[in-house]
C-alpha cells in the first residue's frame, strides 16, 4: 500500500515498505512551467532530511528538490535526464525523481497527509 505525504516546499513521498519514491507536486511543477533541465543524485548518495535530492530547471526558474526524510538513493528516475517534461506530465507517476531506502520513517509524521497540502496550496 503506498502512503503519500507532503512537504511545505511541494515535494511528496509515497511510502512502500522502508521504499520512499520521492518527486515534485502538480501545484509545483505548475509554478515552475516547463521544465528544461533535471540533476539528479548517484545511485548510493546518503542524503539528510532537508538535503537537496535534485536540481530542476524551468523556463521560469530554477530550483532544488529537497528530500523530505534520510535515507539512501537506491534508484533514479534516468527518463528524466532525457525527457525532463515528464514532470510536467505525470509529476506524481512518471515524473519521479528518486527513490531512498529509508533510514528514519519516524520523520513521515512530520509530514503533511493530502487533506493538509490540499488546504496549503488552495491558500497560495
Amino acid at each position: 500500500m503506498r502512503n503519500t505525504k507532503y512537504t511545505d516546499e511541494h515535494e511528496w513521498v509515497a511510502m512502500e515498505g522502508d521504499i520512499a519514491t520521492i518527486g515534485l507536486t502538480d501545484f509545483a511543477q505548475q509554478q515552475l512551467g516547463d521544465i528544461v533541465f533535471v540533476d539528479l543524485p548517484e545511485i548510493g548518495s546518503e542524503l539528510e532530511k532537508g538535503e537537496e535530492a535534485a536540481v530542476v530547471e524551468s523556463v521560469k526558474a530554477a530550483g532544488e528538490i529537497k528530500s523530505p526524510i534520510a535515507g539512501t538513493v537506491i534508484e533514479v528516475n534516468k527518463q528524466l535526464v532525457e525527457a525532463p517534461d515528464r514532470i510536467n506530465l505525470d509529476p506524481m507517476g512518471d515524473g519521479w525523481f528518486i527513490k531512498l531506502k529509508c533510514s528514519d520513517s519516524a520523520a513521515l509524521v512530520e509530514l503533511m497527509d493530502e487533506d493538509a497540502y490540499t488546504e496549503l496550496v488552495n491558500q497560495s
